[in-house]
């Protein structure tokens, strides 16, 4: 009998880009984009720079091109710091079914191994599909467990994507891949208990899933072993992971090369966890049609499913007063409280300073929230808010799908939008034009010097 992780190996080692749908490609490379224009931005800003510092440490060079690193880094190295950057203001991508970051950890892996093996523009793009069709898979054989059980799907499932992209750009054959993703199991790791004091350890998630990936993925080809069993079995890592949890990873491999699950991943149009996107733009919509001051509300109230209760409204005094940038991104009452007050929320809205702002934090402890059940769909957060004021009236607004899924999406336009706004805080217009034209023309790349902009960001 095939186990899933031989399934996936067969898929993987087989994979070649003219197999992959025209869409596929596209969408691969522009969640490429966006995440590196997230990693650049994160760099601008100061942000994780002790990613880089902790790998500089070791004095050791290689081929790989880490974002505001100057020299070239060995490939664990520079995928755990770009990993880290392009994680670190949470303006990344997400699979909402699997509640996976897919690219903050399959594009940092991909890049970093295929730099160190000469690889083509095209190698690499097909690199990262392989690997986002892994990471979704795992995380969709138990959506939404793994948060129940206080694991981050990002770490613990990407880590499985980023192998696959590593494995693929080394060529190794479907037994080396169904080992290298057995390997992976073992250092699948991510924990969400930062969610109590606003730690920073959830941006090394998906750094440590690629520096990982990378070294799975290397061990397999020299000859380590991995169970075949390591997904499915009995003591394998959903069984020990979402241990008496129903999964059906089998169902989620069946269907590898048939139904692409990539163009599924979701852009995130504000720089916080998804679980607020949808109320904040629904905020935004009541806003339009009626113009609310924060000193007219006399409550908010945020709706939400079980997943979004536990990462950004419980408990709720904690999530009324952020006790870091970090937290702020997940606490559905600032998000909310700094949108009414201040029109907007983007990067500058998660800074030391406008956390400890008295107008928004006058707000806060009017936001409470209400438990929905959204009908579960592989691409939505479902969210809304009901806004009473203080003269009695009550303004509502829900949305099913959340800007920036399929089913609600952000163009083209946007995302290359997006991008640029991110990428030139670090690299300015030209550079980050030119590094723009290499991702969205990866096809055509026969190599990926171009990609050696990012060393020179902040530079």
């Amino acid at each position: 009998m095939t186990t899933a992780a031989q399934r996936l190996g067969d898929f993987i080692a087989q994979l070649k880009a003219g197999r992959i749908p025209e869409p596929v490609l596209r969408a691969g490379k522009l969640h490429a984009l966006d995440a590196l224009g997230g990693g650049l931005a994160a760099q601008a800003l100061g942000e994780a720079g002790y990613a880089a510092q902790s790998v500089r440490e070791a004095g050791t060079s290689g081929p790989a091109t880490a974002i505001g690193v100057a020299d070239g880094l060995p490939a664990t190295d520079a995928a755990f710091v770009n990993g880290t950057l392009c994680h670190a203001l949470d303006f990344d991508d997400t699979h909402p079914n699997s509640v996976v970051h897919v690219s903050a950890g399959v594009v940092p892996a991909a890049l970093a191994a295929a730099q160190a093996h000469g690889a083509r523009g095209a190698d690499l793009l097909v690199a990262i599909i392989a690997g986002n069709e892994t990471s979704i898979r795992i995380g969709n054989a138990g959506s939404g467990l793994f948060h129940a059980r206080g694991f981050h799907p990002t770490g613990v499932c990407g880590v499985f994507g980023a192998t696959a992209a590593a494995a693929w750009l080394r060529g190794l054959d479907s037994a080396a891949t169904a080992h290298a993703l057995g390997i992976a199991g073992s250092m699948a790791s991510g924990l969400l208990e930062f969610l109590a004091d606003g730690a920073e350890t959830k941006r090394l998630h998906p750094g440590w899933a690629a520096q990982a990936g990378i070294a799975a993925a290397r061990l397999a080809a020299y000859g380590a072993t991995g169970p075949a069993t390591v997904l499915d079995g009995a003591r394998g890592f959903l069984a020990a992971y979402l241990h008496g949890d129903e999964t059906d990873i089998g169902g989620q491999v069946a269907t590898l090369g048939e139904h692409w699950v990539t163009p599924e991943i979701a852009y995130k149009p504000y720089p916080a966890c998804h679980y607020t996107h949808a109320p904040v733009d629904a905020l935004a919509q009541v806003l339009a049609a009626n113009p609310v001051r924060p000193e007219e509300v006399a409550g908010i109230t945020a709706y939400t499913d079980a997943t979004g209760v536990s990462l950004v409204c419980a408990p709720a005094e904690d999530k009324v007063r952020p006790r870091t940038p970090y937290d702020a991104k997940f606490s559905l009452p600032y998000c909310l409280a700094y949108r009414l007050v201040h029109g907007k929320l983007d990067v500058t809205s998660f800074t030391a300073e406008a956390i400890k702002d008295e107008l928004v934090l006058a707000l806060t402890p009017k936001i409470g929230y209400e438990l929905r059940q959204y009908a579960p769909a592989p691409d939505a957060f479902g969210g809304g808010v009901s806004v009473s004021t203080v003269d009695g009236k009550v303004h509502e607004a829900e949305l099913r799908y959340q800007r920036g899924g399929s089913e609600n999406p952000l163009s083209d336009e946007d995302v290359i939008g997006k991008y640029r706004a991110n990428a030139e805080l670090a690299l300015g217009s030209d550079r980050a034009a030119a590094l723009e034209h290499a991702v969205l023309g990866l096809e055509e790349q026969n190599d990926l010097a171009a990609l050696a902009a990012l060393a020179g960001a902040g530079g």
